[in-house]
């Protein structure tokens, strides 16, 4: 049974779409062990907490050095046995050896569809903002493996979503989320989990 941990900043949206899918029996075998949060008071630690699942959080902002961040949360990553790494709006980036160490088992959920409106300081309502500035009718939600490049790994998973004229930042940030995100999200889990993904492992 993989033991997964799930990374959080803030409300935890996505997370309650992986812990639905956890009970239900429907991530792959896979068992929700641990939840960080990178944010003191984030409502995603409550989710956690009332889903019985062990909440810890390591605030970003004690850390003058993200290498020191990274340090920290590796340490309870492994004092917990983690397998499979979730960043589901998880603000902050992993450094490399962070990544090294969980080469293909960790991944993100993005909400566009890759390679648009992606990358460094790509995050949250600016990229709804960028998609409905730029005038595009479809956007979606992307769900891919963590590298060293900032939304560059490799795609698992993207889903479309129609964009309606009279969208706003935070409508296509809604229908984004509840028709793309925390569908794709659980399902990309439950093929890992599942072994239903296959990969080079030196990529």
């Amino acid at each position: 049974m993989n033991r997964i941990a799930v990374l959080v900043s803030g409300n935890g949206t996505n997370l309650q779409a992986l812990i639905d899918s956890w009970k239900e029996g429907n991530l792959g075998g896979g068992e929700l062990a641990l939840v960080v949060s990178s944010a003191k008071g984030s409502f995603a630690l409550e989710r956690a907490e009332k889903a019985g699942i062990k909440a810890v959080t390591i605030e970003r902002k004690k850390y003058k050095k993200s290498e020191d961040f990274d340090k920290a949360l590796a340490a309870v990553l492994a004092e917990n046995n983690i397998d499979l790494i979730v960043l589901a709006g998880f603000l902050c980036i992993l450094g490399p050896p962070l990544i090294q160490n969980y080469r293909n088992r960790i991944i993100n959920v993005h909400p566009s569809l890759i390679p648009s409106f992606c990358g460094k300081n790509f995050y949250g309502l600016r990229v709804h903002q960028e998609a409905l500035k730029y005038g595009v009718k479809v956007s979606g939600a992307t769900v891919h493996f963590v590298n060293e490049t900032v939304d560059g790994g490799r795609i698992i998973l993207q889903k479309a979503v129609e964009v309606k004229p009279d969208d706003t930042p935070e409508t296509l940030q809604q229908r984004v989320m509840r028709e793309a995100e925390w569908k794709l999200l659980p399902q990309a889990v439950a093929m890992f989990c599942g072994g239903e993904i296959t990969f080079d492992k030196n990529r």
